[in-house]
């Protein structure tokens, strides 16, 4: 069982994607959920957060742009990401917070200028 985020692909700046995150098999319901990226060179950063209930916290470079959220009956969460920069090309992963799970291989995302 894996961690399975999809929805990456080339945009340009100013563009729109949506992520999706399959947590199937995982404790999900309980727990705080995120949204991670790494770009080439760089370390691992949480972007956003979403607590069971549904409150999210972003990281200051994405807040405005993204959106996270989440269906505990589904196991699954999403990243709408709007007005995309290049700065935000990255691989980008889902995992729980504190305690990750075996990270997935994540989701390329692409932003030309």
């Amino acid at each position: 069982v894996q961690l399975q985020a999809s929805g990456g692909g080339l945009v340009q700046a100013g563009g729109s994607l949506r992520l999706s995150c399959a947590a199937s098999g995982y404790a999900f319901s309980g727990y705080v959920w995120g949204w991670y990226r790494q770009a080439p060179a760089k370390q691992r950063e949480l972007v956003a957060q979403v607590r069971p209930e549904g409150s999210a916290v972003y990281a200051d470079s994405v807040k405005g742009r993204f959106t996270i959220s989440r269906v505990n009956a589904k196991n699954t969460m999403t990243l709408q990401m709007n007005n995309l920069k290049p700065d935000d090309t990255a691989v980008y992963y889902c995992n729980r917070l504190y305690n990750n799970y075996k990270w997935g291989q994540g989701t390329q995302v692409t932003v030309s200028s």
